[in-house]
This record gives C-alpha cells, sequence and structure tokens, in this order.
C-alpha cells in the first residue's frame, strides 16, 4: 500500500483534509482511535467512521514484529513479517532514533553489507516503511527516523519520499531528524530538493579510492568519490543540514594512511561530519573489524586535521545485528566465502 492510495481512499469515505490529518496521524503514532480532546463520533463523518474499521485493519496487517533481539547498549533490533511473509529489519536506537528498511534486499551488492547477497526482492510500499514507525512507536517514543536499514531509499524514492513527507508532518519527526541515505543517485539529490520535507543527508562514502569504491559498491551509481562529496555539499548548503559522510572501518581494507590523506583533501572545509563506524562481523565475510585502539587513533589524527569525526559503534554487534543478519537468519541463507586479501 502507497501513502497516496490510504489518502483516496479516506477521502472517498468522506474524509476532509482534516479528518484525513488525524487518521495520517494516530496512525503513525500508533495510537487509538479514541486519543485527542474531540471523540470520533463527533469528529468523522458517518460514512468515513463506517470506512474506518476495515481501512484501520488493513494498516495493522501491513507489519508485525516477528521477533526482538536487546542489546546491551540499549538498541532493539526488530525482524519485521510483511504482509506478504517477506521480512526487513528495523532498529530502535538509543535516545529515541529508528533505523528503518525500505527494500526488501538491495540490488547495489556492497560487500561488506548482508542485505545484498540475495539481490532486490521487492520494494516497500510508503506505509510500509510508516508502519515500521508504528510498530516501533508502540515499544518506545521514536523522534528520529534513518533510511540506514536494508535497502537503497534511491532505488525506491517515490516510497521513500512520500514516506518521509508524512513522518515530516503529521508524523511529527523534525526534518533534520529524518536522514535520507544513499550509496549516491544524481536522481535522489534532484529530488530531495524539490519535497516540502527536506532530509538530511547521509551518504555512504566508505573509501577515497574511485577502484576500491567500485570493487566495495558494485552496482552503486558511477559517481566518483569526488562526485558524491560535491553533490553532497551542495544539498547541505541548500538544506542547511551537514552531510553525514558514512564509513565502515574495514581491516587493512579503508583504514590506512593513504585514506586518512585522502579523507582530508576530500572532506576539509566541507559542510559534514564524518561517521566512521567499525564493520559489523558477518560470519564468513571477507573483512574483519580493526582493532578499537585503530580505529581511535584513525579518528584522532582525522579531528586534528580538521575534519569533524566520529566514531561511533554500530548498535547490536553483541546480537550479531548487522543488516540483514537477521533476516538472513531467518531465511536459513548461507553467506559465501571471499579471502580478505582479494580486496587489498
Amino acid at each position: 500500500m502507497r501513502i497516496h492510495e490510504l489518502k483516496r481512499r479516506l477521502r472517498e469515505a468522506g474524509a476532509g483534509p482534516l479528518h484525513e490529518q488525524r487518521v495520517l496521524r494516530l496512525w503513525s503514532h500508533a495510537l487509538p482511535r479514541d486519543s485527542g480532546r474531540r471523540r470520533p463520533e463527533s469528529f468523522f463523518p458517518a460514512s468515513l467512521l463506517a470506512a474506518l474499521p476495515s481501512i484501520e485493519a488493513e494498516l495493522a496487517a501491513l507489519a508485525r514484529i516477528r521477533s526482538v533481539h536487546p542489546g546491551a547498549d540499549g538498541s532493539e533490533r526488530l525482524l519485521v513479517a510483511l504482509a506478504d511473509g517477506q521480512t526487513v529489519e528495523s532498529v530502535l536506537l538509543p535516545r529515541g532514533g529508528l533505523c528503518v528498511s525500505s527494500q526488501v534486499g538491495c540490488a547495489v551488492g556492497c560487500r561488506f553489507c548482508m542485505t545484498g547477497r540475495d539481490g532486490l526482492l521487492r520494494q516497500l510500499g510508503s506505509a510500509e516503511i510508516v508502519a515500521q514507525v508504528a510498530l516501533a512507536r508502540l515499544r518506545r517514543p521514536v523522534s528520529k527516523v534513518v533510511f540506514m536499514g536494508m535497502g537503497e531509499p534511491a532505488h525506491n524514492l517515490d516510497n521513500v519520499l512520500e514516506a518521509i513527507d508524512l513522518l515530516g508532518t503529521v508524523g511529527n519527526i523534525g526534518h533534520k531528524n529524518l536522514v535520507f541515505s544513499t550509496v549516491g543517485d544524481p536522481r535522489a539529490f534532484e529530488r530531495l530538493h524539490q519535497g516540502r520535507v527536506r532530509p538530511a543527508l547521509a551518504l555512504s562514502l566508505h573509501t577515497t579510492s574511485a577502484r576500491l569504491r567500485r570493487e566495495l559498491l558494485p552496482r552503486a551509481p558511477a559517481m566518483t568519490p569526488e562526485e558524491l562529496v560535491a553533490a553532497g555539499e551542495r544539498y547541505a548548503r541548500a538544506s542547511g543540514y551537514p552531510v553525514q559522510y558514512q564509513w565502515t572501518l574495514l581491516e587493512g581494507v579503508n583504514d590506512g594512511e593513504e585514506e586518512i590523506e585522502g579523507i582530508v583533501r576530500l572532506l576539509s572545509g566541507k559542510y559534514g561530519v564524518l561517521n566512521m563506524i567499525p564493520f559489523n562481523a558477518v560470519d564468513g565475510a571477507a573483512f574483519s573489524r580493526p582493532s578499537w585502539e585503530r580505529c581511535e587513533g584513525m579518528a584522532r589524527t582525522l579531528h586534528e586535521r580538521g575534519i569533524l569525526t566520529k566514531l561511533r559503534y554500530s548498535a547490536g554487534q553483541d546480537v550479531d545485528g548487522g543488516c540483514g543478519q537477521l533476516r538472513a537468519r531467518a531465511a536459513g541463507m548461507q553467506i559465501p566465502i571471499r579471502r580478505a586479501d582479494d580486496w587489498r
């Protein structure tokens, strides 16, 4: 289901703009119909009241929590079952954050990510994306939503932007607290400028080498690191939100001195922050996580050289919660093995 289809059904049932907003607000906040000062019987027209049970049942059936995996850091990784039996992952983060999925699987095939091992199975509808927020809000308050779960948001633009529009309005999420994450796609940069809700932007950089980037992200759009940073800088200046450059630290692959020099060259003077996240280990994968001391040293060096750098600990590592791992375990997927030396 898509949100514009839901709105059409509400209007056909007699909803005016205020009625529509209330239904969408209650749904996205996981609140019962009788929440609020005005009783439904005195606020909604009779035709809409008659149609609401069916619509609400359909919304409730979009997604359900299949399993919960709490982490020692306060995160909760949720395996979410969709109406057709497919599963995706959401992550409740400490301090009110939620990471949501936008696709079942992924076509980009990042070598260090479990999600893309099975390819792209299908897109999530915009209502299925918002349903993940509603499910999470049944468990705890959500004040920030990041599109960093399963899938590449730029490959599902219509649905992702429709969900962002709802979350940034009746969903009551601040625009800078909606974070659109992408490996880079010219279509995404163009469309993000056009919406009434402009999210913050996170760009998956991971390396300053165009050759290595092609190997690590084999089906990402053919943008060099320089082109990616230039596009991000334009959006940051237009939106007023700094770009969050994402860098998964892979031991012996992108944690060396050459990368430090490349980062300083690319990001000096840019309106952004570099988020370095040690690799979340996957059984049988070709990569390993650098030592925490190595990660700290790299972040410290970059900070000393003028690059705002944050070293982050990926939520849920203690429950093997790297993106796609819960789904893979549930589906019994086998993980192919490739030697780390192949990337050096």
